[in-house]
């Protein structure tokens, strides 16, 4: 679920030619699938607590299996669309809670701890698995192999089921608020929404806007609706509460300090998650000119350490409580990410980026391998599926954030190093420095040095200008990758803030504690 999103993000190109469509419209897609997982996330949760967490993780999957079979076939981009980005999404948004409440049911102790690092790991190292996969098959077969792979594994799974039991719930709510459910998803999709077409529309000063209130971008009232629309959502679950009622989220959830650590963690993880793997790719393809199967391969280390690491370290949790090994991966995703700033060089330093990426996976490798014990053993069993709609909320959030914020910042430290270079150079008139800032005002993109000298050529620049433009771009280029990671560094900083309401105890002793399993 989480690798068909990497792979389509590398196979754009082909599905344009196969559609006859545009990168926009493919995009757009794209986007839609990222949204309608955010917006029914806790929705989905809730089902399993309705209906039963076992009987929605298998329909859930059964509706993920039947959008993967179709995106397989799709014949066009509405049937794409109707597979990927709708079908796929709804049984995401099914699956996933359930999940996490399936293994809080079925394991106990460091059992537990052991799947839910398991299931971070794969999810994490399947974000960077999805390049080298979707590189290979798109290069050297078609990208619709990779959703009949996931038809195969569905049927696997679905035949794996029998073995799960039904895990004690409590007593299921009498009616779902369905109210609720279109408030949450409305105020979550706006917001996701708005984050994520801010790169393109802009953060105030509008670009592609498609309308401009007030001469602002339209993604800050985007963003402003969404946030509207929550408040109002927290508004009508309070009243069906007071009017004894069940609501879709209890909010007194919140007042769980270990949850909202844990919750927190979530989204900052796949904030920084994100934010990193939206910036490497871009400097091993955009500026060292890598294909999509040569930059998987150099992000491979990052995938077999988080995978390794977060398998391994779950064990840690019987000596050791969440707080400090989280706060040791944090740690070492920080060290890792400024070895990475420091490989940022015309030439790549293949040895040192290894090392960093290996780095950068055992860390994000020892946060994952904790935090969905953290959400779940701070909760009873009754609040389990509410609490994994909760948690893959905050991870959606999360990256939503990292795409647009860590864009953001690349695309404004470009335009300003870009501008800045090119008024200090003497080899570049005044007249010509002025043009190229008019041009860069709104749209500037992240492009490869020859499209900057095709352009420079085809504007009639003469040969000495045309290079010291193209000199001053890829100056650009390496200042602002190495300010997007940078500002990953401080993000990294920040969490650490998060982690002072994660468990200072071991989970078994905060099991003992609670009298829970």
């Amino acid at each position: 679920m989480v690798l068909d999103q990497s792979v389509m993000n590398v196979s754009i190109s082909q599905l344009v030619a196969d559609f006859d469509t545009s990168v926009t419209t493919i995009q757009a897609v794209i986007t839609l699938y990222s949204l309608t997982m955010a917006a029914l996330m806790i929705t989905g949760g809730k089902f399993g607590d309705f209906w039963g967490r076992k009987r929605i993780f298998f329909i859930g999957l059964v509706v993920y299996g039947v959008g993967s079979g179709l995106t397989a076939v799709s014949w066009n981009v509405p049937a794409l669309t109707i597979g990927w980005s709708v079908l796929e999404g709804i049984g995401a948004a099914m699956v996933l809670p359930a999940l996490v409440a399936l293994v809080a049911g079925n394991f106990e102790g460091s059992a537990r701890a052991t799947a839910y690092g398991v299931l971070g790991g794969v999810a994490g190292a399947g974000i960077a698995v999805g390049p080298i996969l979707g590189g290979w098959v798109t290069t050297n077969l078609t990208w619709r192999l990779v959703f009949v792979g996931e038809v195969v594994i569905v049927i696997g799974i679905l035949l794996a089921t029998r073995l799960l039991r039904e895990p004690e719930s409590g007593d299921r709510p009498k009616s779902l608020d369905w109210v609720g459910s279109v408030l949450s998803a409305l105020g979550l999709g706006l917001l996701v929404f708005g984050a994520l077409q801010a790169s393109n529309w802009g953060w105030l000063a509008p670009k592609n806007s498609p309308v401009e209130p007030f001469g602002f971008s339209l993604a800050p009232f985007v963003v402003a609706g969404g946030a509207l629309t929550l408040a109002a959502f927290r508004a009508w679950e309070r009243r069906r509460e007071r009017t004894g009622f069940d609501p879709l989220v209890h909010f007194r959830l919140f007042r769980i300090a270990t949850l909202r650590g844990g919750l927190g963690m979530f989204l900052a993880q796949n904030l920084i998650l994100m934010g990193i793997f939206f910036t490497v790719p871009l400097y091993l393809q955009v500026v060292q000119g890598f294909d999509a199967f040569q930059t998987g391969l150099r992000m491979l280390p990052v995938s077999v350490t988080m995978l390794l690491t977060a398998a391994l370290a779950s064990r840690l949790a019987s000596r050791w409580p969440a707080r400090p090994i989280v706060r040791v991966g944090l740690g070492l995703l920080l060290v890792a990410t400024l070895l990475l700033i420091s490989t940022i060089d015309p030439n790549i330093d293949n040895t040192g980026f290894a090392i960093a990426m290996a780095i950068l996976g055992i860390g994000f490798g020892l946060i994952v391998s904790q935090l969905g014990n953290v959400v779940q053993s701070s909760i009873n069993d009754q609040d389990r599926g509410e609490a994994g709609g909760l948690q893959y909320t905050a991870q959606q959030l999360g990256a939503a954030l990292g795409t647009a914020l860590i864009g953001a910042v690349l695309i404004t430290g470009l335009s300003a190093a870009f501008e800045n270079k090119i008024a200090d150079d003497p080899q570049i008139s005044a007249d010509v420095s002025q043009q190229v800032s008019t041009r860069l005002d709104g749209q500037v993109s992240f492009v490869a040095s020859d499209q900057v000298r095709t352009a420079a050529t085809e504007a009639g620049l003469d040969q000495s200008t045309t290079s010291a433009l193209v000199d001053s771009y890829e100056h650009a280029q390496l200042q602002a990758l190495k300010t997007a990671l940078l500002f990953a560094a401080l993000v990294i900083v920040a969490a650490f803030w998060t982690t002072g309401r994660l468990p200072t105890q071991r989970f078994d002793q905060m099991a003992a504690d609670s009298g829970a399993g």
